[in-house]
């Protein structure tokens, strides 16, 4: 007998309709013989509902209770969805993250998995009983509940299978599995039926919300096989796997793009030991992620101008931070732009197959598309280009490297 975690998406359990359809394909799952454990999100809409209420009483609203209050979306659809399995004549129970439970490291709406008991729901399963867990959410050891970030259900889905020792975790949501782009701004978009974890690692990290990247990081550090499946399809979805275990590796797998980015460009900085991180240290300590980072030193070498990318949303904090820091930084002038996007290829083939950089570029060029920054890896090379241009930049990219 096998034992596997089937999770479903908020859009997988939007309505009644579709909670009922959910518990359908966990019951065909159970009769298959599988022990199932499931873990769902919150109904889709639900915890941005709740966000916005909690704004209404305070910008600043408390985060420990914002935590109690987020996590209530996966109380509703845990119990809805056990109801459901139980109404089609399978014995059922829903858990919530403090009953189990999911011990967390306490940190108020990102925090990170410690420990799962499993003793209970381990002798519940065995006796034909279906488990439905409350994704997203866990309990800290000062038994406070806390949520593990936005798509966080992914993660509780990735953990369960690593601590109960599943054979498989698939993923239910509203596609038929990973795709090579975002269809809806390029509808010869495909499906892709093998990613490795690095490539999918790096496609969520740069746009692509199928996964959560921590969930991705989890199940490729516990070598947990993972499927993701279309609620509404009979279709094997795609699996992501060990690179070692898939045999045709394609130059390039998929094509992402994140939108509201803004650059900064800090110019005629004294270039000195210890310039950048004057720059950065206060950003980070403001919880301000930086992206991409470019220097270019003078040819005298006296001064260096630094220019690095943040999300739109960070950008009048970044620049108050500069200010405030003028004096310490010792600049010249101070440049930001914002409605930018990132638009990245990925593809562990590029590793052994050159002119992949130089195809890209040119294929932009084509387009009159000007790139503003560069990042790259081994596996990833992404530009930053004007966002009204995200949509062409994504469709020739997708045609030159043959993935129509």
């Amino acid at each position: 007998m096998k034992r596997i975690v089937v999770k479903f998406g908020g859009t997988s359990v939007g309505s009644i309709e579709k909670i009922i359809n959910a518990a359908k394909i966990v019951k065909k799952r159970h009769e298959e013989g599988n022990e199932v454990i499931v873990v769902v999100s919150a109904m889709s809409g639900t915890t941005n509902d709740l966000i916005n209420r909690a704004k209404k009483i305070s910008e600043n609203f408390n985060k420990s209770e914002l935590d109690v209050l987020m996590s209530s979306g996966e109380q509703i659809s845990s119990s809805l969805l056990a109801g459901a399995i139980i109404e089609l004549g399978i014995k059922a129970r829903s858990w919530m993250g403090w009953q189990i439970p999911i011990i967390t490291n306490g940190n108020y709406s990102s925090s990170q998995i410690m420990q799962i008991k499993t003793d209970e729901v381990l002798n519940f399963i065995s006796k034909k009983g279906i488990a439905v867990v409350a994704g997203f959410q866990g309990v800290s050891r000062e038994s406070r509940i806390t949520t593990l970030g936005r798509g966080g259900s992914d993660l509780s889905a990735v953990a369960i299978a690593k601590f109960f020792q599943t054979n498989s975790c698939e993923i239910y949501t509203d596609v038929e599995g990973v795709l090579t782009t975002d269809p809806s701004i390029n509808a010869k978009a495909k499906k892709i039926e093998k990613i490795s974890y690095e490539e999918m690692l790096e496609m969520s990290s740069l746009g692509a919300k199928v996964m959560q990247p921590s969930a991705v990081q989890t199940a490729m550090m516990n070598n947990i096989h993972v499927q993701v499946r279309s609620t509404f399809s009979e279709k094997s979805g795609t699996k992501i796997i060990s690179e070692n275990d898939i045999d045709n590796k394609n130059v390039i797998t998929g094509i992402t793009y994140s939108k509201k980015n803004a650059k900064v460009s800090i110019v005629g900085v004294v270039d000195k030991p210890g310039v950048a991180a004057d720059i950065f240290e206060p950003i980070g300590e403001n919880n301000i992620n930086i992206d991409m980072v470019i220097q270019n030193t003078s040819l005298d070498g006296k001064t260096a101008n630094i220019t690095f990318t943040i999300k739109q949303e960070d950008l009048k904090e970044t620049l108050s931070i500069i200010e405030k820091n003028r004096k310490k930084i010792n600049f010249n002038k101070l440049i930001h732009d914002d409605k930018l996007a990132k638009v990245s290829i990925i593809g562990a083939g590029m590793i052994s197959s050159p002119g992949v950089t130089h195809k890209m570029f040119r294929s932009l060029a084509e387009e009159k598309i000007n790139i503003l920054a560069i990042s790259t890896s081994e596996i990833k090379i992404s530009v930053l280009i004007r966002e009204d241009l995200t949509q062409k930049a994504v469709k020739k990219l997708h045609s030159a490297f043959g993935l129509n």
